[in-house]
């Protein structure tokens, strides 16, 4: 089964597309740290898969048809993840006024071009309430499922909750299938992990959610910065003194202002809304949504986390070697860093599961279409 992975970031989708039997002939991505990242990986694990460092709205998919000798419809997968920031709830929310939310409707162009059998798509939670261009709360959806069902697919999407899935996270995510020519809904996966607190006769004998202590289990001191920033390991601390002096104090699983009883310049402009700042995640939890701006805190040691232990949170094998800048907690630097790549990506486990469900569907269509035939 072959797939062509667009806005592919660090390859997290990919992952889980990849290890349920799907052949990703290409990755398109503009991010130069991220194609690193890709590049490298494709290589440490001797794959064909072409890594194509472009800005997706120049691309041509006829080009693609003819790039890979694919006939019209033959693709049997279009995956990706654009950009969300448009959506995004802790964002200014422009929708499809920010031009980035726009990036969304290049999935419905790629399908119309190479009709793939079925399109994956992963966005934020956000998009279920995005307006359009009318202020139609929850328009952007329906126009994308419009456009789609324009083009003679079915469209159904589910909102999943990471942690259900044996990832290490609350993260919830709206993952959109669209099935060419199918009259039945798409199965979404049931649930590999239960919350301990939520259980009931039809979920006991599921494990239990997985904690952040699970995850960052048997890995050892961080390195730091300096000494081993050039090469391939992702355990790098570039905790600042300033911050360190900062979250000291802080109990596990809580945040800097809620801790009133700290001196006034450890605390600064801190106010209570502030509560994913200088925050610590709690071993015994499953880690919040990994988020691109503010890095969170280790539990018990007065540091950030570092890209390595984002990528055991997020669910990521653990050969994989990220590529480009380690930033500090709320540092900036040109393009993505290492700890943005991750938060940027859907956990491998989730797609793993999604793929799947997706392979029975195709294999099942291969089977009715034999029927047919014979």
């Amino acid at each position: 089964m072959n797939a062509l992975s667009l806005f592919s970031g660090a390859g997290g989708m990919d992952i889980g597309i990849q290890q349920a039997g799907f052949n990703i002939l290409a990755c398109i991505e503009n991010d130069p740290h991220c194609c690193n990242t890709l590049r490298h990986i494709v290589e440490m694990e001797q794959k064909n898969t072409e890594i194509l460092e472009l800005d997706i709205t120049t691309v041509d998919p006829q080009t693609l048809l003819k790039r890979f000798n694919l006939a019209i419809g033959e693709l049997d997968l279009l995956v990706g993840g654009p950009p969300c920031q448009a959506f995004s709830q802790i964002g200014k929310q422009l929708s499809i006024l920010d031009e980035r939310g726009l990036l969304l409707f290049e999935m419905v162009r790629f399908a119309q071009i190479l009709r793939p059998k079925v399109v994956l798509i992963e966005q934020v939670k956000g998009l279920l309430n995005a307006k359009d261009s009318k202020g139609q709360k929850g328009g952007v959806l329906l126009s994308l499922i419009e456009q789609f069902e324009n083009l003679n697919y079915r469209v159904d999407w589910n909102l999943i909750l990471a942690a259900d899935f044996g990832v290490p996270q609350l993260r919830e995510r709206v993952f959109i299938v669209c099935q060419q020519k199918s009259e039945r809904p798409f199965q979404f996966p049931q649930p590999t992990h239960r919350n301990p607190q939520h259980t009931n006769l039809f979920n006991s004998h599921l494990p239990i959610y997985r904690t952040v202590a699970d995850a960052l289990a048997d890995l050892g001191p961080p390195e730091s910065k300096n000494k081993l920033y050039f090469q391939n390991n992702n355990h790098i601390d570039v905790t600042t003194e300033r911050d360190r002096e900062r979250i000291n104090g802080v109990p596990e699983g809580l945040w800097l202002s809620s801790q009133i009883n700290l001196p006034k310049d450890q605390l600064c402009n801190l106010t209570k809304k502030d509560t994913t700042k200088f925050r610590r995640l709690a071993f015994n939890a499953p880690s919040l949504t990994l988020r691109c701006g503010e890095i969170f805190f280790h539990p018990t040691e007065n540091r950030i986390l570092t890209p390595k232990e984002y990528l055991r949170i997020h669910g990521y094998p653990d050969n994989y070697i990220l590529k480009g800048p380690v930033r500090s907690r709320s540092g900036s630097v040109k393009s993505l860093d290492q700890h943005r790549q991750v938060a940027n990506s859907v956990p491998p486990p989730v797609a793993y599961t999604l793929g799947l469900q997706i392979a029975k569907v195709l294999e099942c269509q291969h089977y009715m279409k034999s029927l047919a035939i014979n």
